[in-house]
């Protein structure tokens, strides 16, 4: 039988700030804007005086999703409220960037480098292995004020002085304080480097919206759609990004998003010239900590927040990730993507760097001083606190999630200390491994990496 474990008990300061919330609300202290688009449009251009949003196709997605935070996301206080300003900011922010973009033209006109881009699923490693790419001044990153808050206000000049950094930090204020566990699980900043999701959802598009809402409606009517026009709309971002910073840089982004999993093709024909790095991690680990992660972020919005849905719906859309890539990915020409794992990245980090490194046809040594640097701030930071899960918390255990991905945790090597006890039952002449596990530099080390 398999043993449960409990999950840690919501902050007392959620209902709490749900009360207050709806006290507030009843005395019409602060205002409570309906989850209706046409009404949320109108305000959001009374607040701005401005009326193009530029292209309307964020509004089909932005439709799908309002409906099914009505019919089967059960909002609390905070939930609603997060969500009507989440909207409003979205339409706020795609105002200001058609005005940015009509009014100086220079924004468009500087065309951006091909990309380097992570892609890997929920909870895989992306994010160290992005982080250590953005320590290397040669290159973009996005920071985090910049990806909650992509579009400055229309009195912004660049080097001017920008609201942006206070904004988003009262905003990761507010959410470490609801439930100080997200700053475990997701460590950041104002200025640390961030992944494009805040760019993604500026058109109300991504796996962002369920991680913290339960709305499979819309999940699973955005998994057959073409996202070609979300991604054209984060390339418009990231040049009003660079042109906010105060100019361009003829340097390539780095990039990540778990969304790109599902996107591969709409992502390629948006940056058709993009590296793509794949980073691949035993997809029982990916399950549960991606539920983990879930289940801390929805307990916010909703007081009905149900584990073993979680891990259920978390198990397909894991799945669903990783076929779309493996689909995706063997179209992409070979000498545009390389394979790096989450358990190589423990075991050697220098190793692994460097392979990517050579990748890129690029010399590593100037970027590894920041590199160190980065990986010793962040054990330091972060040295008494783990993030735990077990996926017993969600209805699941490691043998069932791991039977549903037995072909890619062969092709990539996976069968791992990390895998526990995962049994291969062919006999070892017929287990196809790929390539890459054949010829890829063993760990020369044991050098951690967190």
């Amino acid at each position: 039988m398999t043993r449960e474990f409990s999950l840690p008990s919501r902050s007392r300061l959620v209902s709490a700030s749900n009360h207050l919330l709806q006290g507030l609300q009843k005395c019409g202290l602060v205002p409570e804007v309906e989850l209706d688009i046409e009404e949320m449009c109108a305000v959001a251009r009374r607040q701005t005086g401005l009326h193009d949003f530029g292209d309307p196709w964020f509004l089909e997605p932005l439709e799908v999703l309002v409906e099914a935070l009505k019919e089967e996301a059960s909002l609390n206080a905070i939930g609603r409220f997060a969500a009507t300003g989440q909207f409003l900011k979205v339409m706020r922010e795609r105002l200001w960037a058609q005005h940015w973009c009509d009014s100086e033209r220079e924004i468009l006109a500087e065309p951006l480098q091909p990309p380097v881009i992570v892609v890997g699923p929920m909870r895989s490693g992306t994010t160290r292995l992005h982080r250590l790419l953005a320590a290397d001044e040669r290159f973009e990153h996005l920071r985090f004020f910049e990806t909650v808050c992509p579009v400055p206000p229309p009195d912004f000049r660049p080097r001017g002085r920008d609201p942006r950094p206070r904004q988003a930090g009262r905003l990761l204020t507010a959410v470490h304080r609801l439930n100080p566990r997200t700053a475990v699980i997701h460590p950041t900043a104002p200025f640390e480097p961030e992944e494009e999701l805040g760019l993604l959802v500026a058109s109300a598009w991504g796996m962002k919206h369920e991680t913290q809402w339960r709305v499979p409606s819309y999940g699973r009517w955005s998994e057959n759609k073409d996202a070609t026009p979300a991604y054209r709309h984060v390339a418009r971002l990231l040049q009003l990004v660079l042109w906010a910073r105060g100019g361009t840089s003829g340097k390539p982004w780095v990039l990540k998003t778990p969304q790109h999993m599902l996107d591969l093709p709409a992502l390629l024909r948006v940056f058709p010239g993009a590296r793509l790095i794949f980073i691949h991690r035993d997809p029982g680990q990916v399950v549960g900590s991606s539920c983990s992660l879930v289940w801390n972020q929805m307990t916010i919005h909703s007081d009905k927040v149900d584990p073993a849905w979680i891990g259920q719906h978390w198990l397909r859309k894991t799945k669903l990730q990783i076929e779309r890539m493996q689909i995706a990915r063997s179209r992409i020409d070979p000498r545009q993507r390389i394979d790096v794992l989450y358990k190589d990245m423990d075991a050697d980090w220098v190793a692994v760097m460097q392979r990517v490194y050579d990748f890129l046809d690029m010399d590593i040594e100037p970027a590894l001083p920041r590199m160190k640097q980065y990986l010793e701030k962040a054990r330091s930071q972060h040295r008494w606190q783990h993030h735990r899960y077990h996926l017993s918390s969600f209805g699941l255990d490691p043998a069932t999630v791991r039977s549903h991905f037995e072909d890619y945790m062969l092709a990539f090597d996976l069968l791992s200390r990390e895998a526990g006890q995962w049994f291969d039952p062919r006999p070892a002449d017929a287990r196809q491994m790929s390539v890459y596990s054949q010829t890829r530099a063993q760990p020369a080390s044991a050098t951690s990496a967190s």
